[in-house]
């Protein structure tokens, strides 16, 4: 399957692609995950990228166009892909069509998770990650705490609250999801493709997915 995730920072999105992966061999395409692993490197993209990342604002389109078009050509996407906050505004939703114009890619669905934001600041704030790059476990301290507090079960690294999990950062980021990547809703509406799901389970929004792409 070929599909977009859209969804408020905190509405599940990474989860609920993670499970599709398991259905057909998609592949999972974050750039959140790509954007941090630059940072975390100190590559010349994430210096740039990780001022923005703090405040929580938009990384600007100019570095992630280059990088998506790169990602898509892969190998691994053949069997298909499953974009994950991304595109996050208009501009980058008509560039994204225009690239898999480019590419002879033809998306399945796009896919908005529907999260009321209340849930979503419980949720964010209670988040902690391993701090270990190749490992990057999320936890969270009231419904799937570590054993020992502080230390991913997994790999035994420290485990943080990232800077854009704290409630300022975190209203700031819904704030800017509201102004900026709401309006694709009405873009993929318009085009066709969308799927409004508000189910309370990962596992509900994946049956949802998949029921539609299979019909």
């Amino acid at each position: 399957m070929r599909l977009i995730l859209l969804g408020a920072p905190g509405a599940g999105k990474g989860t609920v692609a993670k499970l599709l992966t398991q259905v057909d061999g998609s592949v999972q395409i974050s750039t959140g995950d790509i954007l941090r692993g630059a940072v975390q490197a100190g590559t010349a993209l994430g210096k740039k990228a990780e001022a923005f990342m703090k405040a929580g604002d938009l990384v600007p389109d100019d570095l992630i166009m280059g990088i998506m078009e790169t990602r898509l050509q892969e190998p691994d996407c053949a069997k298909g892909f499953l974009l994950d906050g991304f595109p996050r505004t208009i501009p980058q939703a008509e560039a994204l069509k225009a690239l898999l114009a480019k590419l002879g890619i033809k998306l399945d669905v796009v896919a908005n998770i529907e999260v009321p934001r209340q849930e979503i600041l419980n949720r964010l704030t209670t988040r902690r990650t391993c701090v270990n790059t190749e490992c990057q476990a999320i936890y969270n301290v009231r419904s799937q705490p570590p054993k020992v507090e502080g230390v991913c079960d997994k790999c035994g690294s420290p485990i943080v609250q990232r800077d854009d999990e704290t409630e300022e950062a975190i209203s700031k980021r819904l704030d800017t999801y509201d102004e900026k990547t709401s309006p694709l809703i009405e873009f993929y509406r318009k085009e066709g493709l969308l799927l409004v799901v508000d189910s309370p389970s990962s596992e509900g929004v994946v049956a949802a997915i998949t029921a539609r792409v299979s019909g």
